[in-house]
């Protein structure tokens, strides 16, 4: 069974369960109240902020549009709700799934969660701004 990992913690929501829908942007607009499902290669809109859970399909590893799709929607459209990511998800992206804004991710049957668990506090410092993290190290301390 899929495991989702949720600000850095193992747990089960509603949408995972499938208790809750989530749709296609066209479906989406008809019925805002469910989640949104975006495929990678999604042009991103401003309406889609109104969504309590975005999801974006990650296709396969090697591809990282998801994550761009992620912080774009993060950082220039606004999104404050639960940015998850589905499909081929790996530990190792986990690291760069949060610097990126999402706040949760789906791991595949056969993933080593401790890896993806590790991966979500691997640094407590960067020297580099992020979406969930704008401000750069060197910015923060005085001289």
């Amino acid at each position: 069974m899929p495991t989702l990992i949720k600000d850095g913690a193992v747990t089960t929501d509603g949408w995972s369960t499938g208790e809750k829908s989530l749709l296609a942007p066209d479906a989406w607009l008809e019925q805002a109240t469910a989640g949104l499902l975006l495929q990678v290669d999604t042009e991103p809109d401003a309406a889609f902020v109104k969504a309590p859970l975005i999801a974006i399909e990650f296709p396969e590893f090697k591809d990282g549009r998801g994550l761009s799709l992620g912080a774009l929607l993060r950082s220039r459209f606004g999104f404050t709700g639960d940015l998850r990511a589905v499909g081929d998800v790996h530990p190792d992206l986990a690291h760069y799934l949060i610097r990126c804004g999402f706040s949760s991710f789906v791991l595949p049957d056969g993933r080593d969660v401790a890896v993806a668990l590790k991966g979500t506090t691997v640094y407590s410092h960067y020297y580099q701004g992020s979406v969930r993290d704008p401000q750069p190290l060197y910015r923060k301390t005085s001289r």
